[in-house]
């Protein structure tokens, strides 16, 4: 039986880049134009053994050049045999170039936030299709078991929904699931076709278009119950660039428009964690803190106990009692039962 041929699906411009650029980081002795065509994810899709691949190799003479724009320094070997000739070229991107002075050195809390910045990657060289790749490279005789996986970052969502959601945007599918808002009782079918995934405040976020309400939705991946699946019969073209940065836009607004008043208890752990997230408001230990969702928020600061006093705004005021109620009743001592005669 012959091998399954990958099924197509729409490669972005960021992925094919990104792909490029690991392969030319994993080579020694650099790859030839035809080596990169045929192997690298978003040229190998489109080339033909023996037939025309003329646009594929312009776009590959594009990619070169928004490869060095990004000050990525690329390499060009000639061969020994043929020198000048273009079909022997072979190109490479030293990795020496990317070595850290030996007098430089990170913090904690800047390799915490180096790390946040490489989630957006979703694990970039560790994929399915960059394992197919290294497969490919290594049967051509490239030895890859050092430096990609030295370039892939390490932190991983850890919310189911990341990975099929991130595989409907590249499919231009729609999907389906279940979401839990808080107050509900039960969650509600939401029908989605996803446009961005962004991570904003450290929670990641579900920018789509809300097929039954005819408008942009965003969701919080934390509150999504159950599978996502793709619902059959409906495709929609793949987000263009800049749906990302809509999304991020949205949630910063919001987070600006919304402030909360509270007092902390000097000392205690709430001051010394809030007040470094906030700004000291004008009455006297009361901090300023701005949110996106009045929930988390709430679930926050009811931890907290009398450490904290929520002073503005009122649903934020009712939220948080409603938590410290429900605390309160759920260790009321149980009613005594009447003593049978």
């Amino acid at each position: 039986m012959s091998p399954t041929p990958d099924l197509p699906h729409p490669v972005t411009v960021e992925e094919r880049l990104f792909s490029l650029v690991l392969a030319l980081i994993a080579t020694q002795i650099g790859l030839t134009k035809a080596d990169i065509l045929s192997t690298v994810q978003g040229y190998r899709q489109r080339f033909r053994v023996g037939g025309d691949n003329a646009s594929l190799e312009r776009q590959f003479e594009r990619d070169k050049d928004d490869i060095r724009e990004l000050g990525i320094p690329l390499e060009t070997i000639e061969s020994p045999d043929d020198p000048g000739s273009n079909h022997h070229l072979r190109y490479r991107i030293p990795k020496g170039l990317y070595d850290l002075p030996a007098d430089i050195s990170f913090s904690p809390d800047e390799i915490m936030l180096l790390k946040l910045a490489a989630a957006v990657w979703r694990e970039g060289s560790l994929s399915a299709e960059s394992r197919r790749a290294l497969t490919k490279l290594n049967s051509l005789g490239i030895d890859s078991s050092d430096p990609v996986i030295g370039y892939a970052p390490s932190l991983r969502a850890r919310e189911s929904s990341f990975e099929p959601l991130g595989k409907a945007m590249d499919r231009g599918q729609v999907v389906a699931f279940l979401y839990l808002k808080p107050g509900e009782s039960a969650p509600r079918r939401r029908v989605i076709a996803p446009l961005a995934v962004v991570l904003h405040e450290g929670r990641w976020h579900l920018y789509g278009a809300d097929q039954d309400a005819g408008a942009t939705r965003t969701f919080l991946l934390a509150r999504i119950v159950g599978p996502v699946v793709t619902v059959p019969g409906l495709t929609v073209l793949p987000a263009d660039d800049g749906q990302g940065e809509r999304a991020l836009a949205e949630l910063d607004a919001l987070w600006q428009a919304q402030v909360a008043l509270i007092t902390v208890e000097p000392g205690s752990d709430a001051a010394v964690r809030l007040s470094k997230r906030g700004e000291p408001g004008r009455a006297e230990d009361s901090v300023e803190l701005h949110y996106t969702d009045v929930n988390i928020l709430a679930d926050e600061l009811a931890g907290y106990g009398p450490e904290v006093f929520v002073l503005s705004p009122p649903t934020l005021i009712d939220a948080v009692l409603g938590r410290l109620r429900q605390v309160r009743d759920s260790h009321a001592p149980l009613p005594e039962t009447e003593v049978a005669r």
